[in-house]
């Protein structure tokens, strides 16, 4: 059936937004590094009870410079930068062999909140992604590796032969397929934090490493 414009139009102009109420917030108490505001940030949103607060967008440039983007799953913040794995012959593992600039995006709607962080995306060494790789679930090793991600599919029997195939491999060898496992880390150059309101005057909190220093410096963004 298909939709009229106009009346999608409109639909999307009455979808409700930003109605709140929100949290407070004070920039002036964020802590020095955006790793531990995003921590603080992460478990106020596990608190609020929004769902799967580790999904996140993770955008990387295409052979072509096209932006590319999808959800994954964010696996660790530290030192080195915000964590997530993908498989070495992914669209997305070969854009990041070939351009490591990625930004990802967080977005927690229940508190109207968003970061964002934009840097290169390191591979980390090879033993942390054997580390990550061991404790996957078998039935998410088997989706990862069977498939040809993003290639055409001509007939679904094809994925279901090479779901039996990948079975077979991983009870033989449970590390079976490792050698495709990449974990790479956003060493973020900028981190924003943003809180909405329904005033849409934003609150925007900006930071940006200092190479000169070495150290991040904050500061406020306009809304």
């Amino acid at each position: 059936m298909s939709i009229d414009d106009t009346s999608f139009r409109t639909e999307l102009r009455t979808t409700k937004v930003l109605e709140g109420p929100f949290p407070d917030l004070s920039f002036d108490t964020f802590p020095p590094t955006p790793q531990d505001a995003f921590k603080n940030w992460f478990h106020e949103a596990v608190a609020a009870g929004v769902r799967e607060p580790h999904a996140m967008t993770v955008s990387t440039v295409d052979k072509e410079g096209c932006p590319d983007a999808r959800v994954l799953i964010l696996k660790n913040v530290d030192s080195r930068g915000w964590h997530f794995a993908v498989k070495a012959d992914s669209p997305k593992g070969k854009q990041l062999a070939g351009n490591g600039s990625a930004a990802l995006t967080f977005y927690w709607p229940l508190l109207a909140r968003q970061v964002r962080v934009k840097g290169r995306a390191v591979a980390l060494p090879g033993e942390e992604s054997a580390m990550d790789y061991a404790a996957r679930p078998v039935a998410s090793k088997v989706s990862a590796i069977a498939s040809e991600q993003s290639e055409i599919l001509v007939d679904r029997r094809d994925l279901e032969r090479k779901l039996v195939a990948t079975k077979e491999a991983l009870r033989r060898d449970s590390m079976a397929g490792v050698e495709k496992w990449r974990v790479y880390a956003v060493d973020a150059h900028a981190v924003e934090f943003w809180q909405g309101h329904a005033s849409r005057l934003h609150q925007r909190l900006q930071y940006v490493w200092s190479k000169d220093d070495c150290k991040w410096v904050k500061q406020l963004l306009w809304p």
